[in-house]
């Protein structure tokens, strides 16, 4: 229910405010101020971001997982004369996500660390406007079944994922019986045309200049290498109750047409638009409606020639594990994604060369799926994500250069 001083208006609750999905939301609320007003808002180590937009926002909470940070942040919003209430700590981001004045949640924390919070707002049965991919790529059936427990609506904010579902009818019921398969586009990101024997000498910098989207460095990091296509193969297999196989990609390098899909009757449905995070965001916010999303028209008369290519194995290497897990052992997207987390790091780092990401995130799938586990709970999937990461973390430092 809305918060009943500001009645009528849709509370808000950003997770991860201060990266590139929650800038993104914050400047679609901000077009419409009469709908929507922001509740909480959370940030992982930007003090100094957070505390402005706490400063601009007003909410009535902040939250930092970091307890030294939350402490720097709180004097910052003291000394601004601020009412917002800053809390600390894991728990704290599902506290605020499941706030019984809160309408929706914008998940976008990066990586697992945003699974806690997306299941707490599923199970309170939010509008969970979904952006953290890795959720439920680590949490499978338990995300899925959280959100139905919970009642709650459960809206892709990715933008291939955004796409699928605009071009399907809201009785989710008949989706199965419309759908053949499902086409995600990729940009194939900026080394498309490289060389593959001269991977080894890209730098970060080069893997996080992507050239349709901005995007923040670990994202683009895995659009670089399609490790984020991989993640929204898992990911669309779960949202849209497909089988692995009715899940395929194409590389489109326009970005205009989102994604599609294929009808039982071959009829292809696609979504097109200019590369713009802020029309998903405006569409999970709005739906079933369509409300302004500051994102540029798309211009036909200027439109340059859309092209398609099937992704080469060579370039892209780590595209193929995604339908691997999906058929592989209970756990295995769990792994491959913590694996991916650790290596993206390493490679930021300069710990390891663009062209190992791949080598960590196979090595530590062989490594850690022969150790059978539960993953049916929170506990047991948070486990076997740190079993991962310490593999790969081994594993990572092994391939040092």
């Amino acid at each position: 229910m809305a918060n009943s001083a500001c009645a009528g208006r849709q509370q808000i609750c950003v997770l991860g405010a201060t990266g590139s999905i929650g800038s993104n939301t914050l400047d679609v609320l901000a077009r419409h101020p009469d709908r929507f007003e922001v509740f909480a808002l959370t940030g992982a180590s930007r003090v100094a971001e957070l505390s402005a937009l706490c400063q601009q926002w007003k909410p009535r909470f902040a939250v930092m997982p970091d307890a030294a940070l939350a402490a720097q942040l709180r004097q910052q919003v003291k000394a601004a004369g601020l009412r917002t209430e800053v809390l600390e700590g894991e728990q704290a981001l599902s506290d605020v996500a499941t706030h019984p004045d809160v309408d929706m949640v914008m998940a976008s924390i990066v990586g697992a660390a945003g699974l806690a919070p997306c299941l707490a707002a599923a199970k309170a049965g939010k509008r969970l406007l979904l952006a953290n991919k890795e959720a439920i790529v680590v949490g499978g059936q338990l995300f899925i079944d959280a959100v139905k427990m919970g009642g709650a609506t459960l809206l892709p904010i990715d933008s291939e994922h955004s796409a699928i579902f605009q071009c399907l009818p809201e009785e989710r019921a008949t989706w199965l019986d419309r759908i053949d398969h499902i086409v995600l586009t990729a940009s194939g990101g900026p080394f498309r045309e490289r060389d593959p024997q001269t991977f080894r000498e890209i730098t970060p910098e080069q893997a996080c200049a992507h050239p349709n989207w901005v995007m923040g460095r670990k994202i683009s990091v895995d659009s670089a290498t399609m490790m984020n296509k991989a993640l929204e193969v898992i990911e669309a297999k779960w949202l849209f109750g497909l089988k692995p196989s009715q899940v395929k990609v194409v590389i489109h390098p326009q970005s205009i047409i989102h994604s599609m899909v294929v009808c039982r009757d071959r009829s292809v449905l696609a979504q097109m638009g200019t590369p713009d995070m802020r029309v998903p965001i405006a569409y999970g916010l709005s739906w079933p409606q369509r409300i302004e999303s500051g994102a540029d028209l798309l211009d036909f008369s200027t439109l340059k020639a859309l092209t398609f290519e099937t992704p080469d194995a060579r370039r892209y290497p780590g595209l193929q594990l995604a339908w691997e897990t999906l058929e592989g052992p209970e756990g295995s997207t769990c792994v491959l994604n913590a694996a991916n987390e650790v290596a993206v790091e390493a490679f930021l780092a300069r710990q390891i060369r663009f062209d190992q990401i791949h080598a960590v995130n196979a090595e530590t799938l062989s490594v850690c799926l022969p150790q059978a586990r539960s993953t049916a709970s929170v506990e047991g999937l948070l486990e076997l994500d740190a079993s991962a990461r310490r593999a790969a973390r081994t594993i990572a430092a092994n391939l040092a250069v």
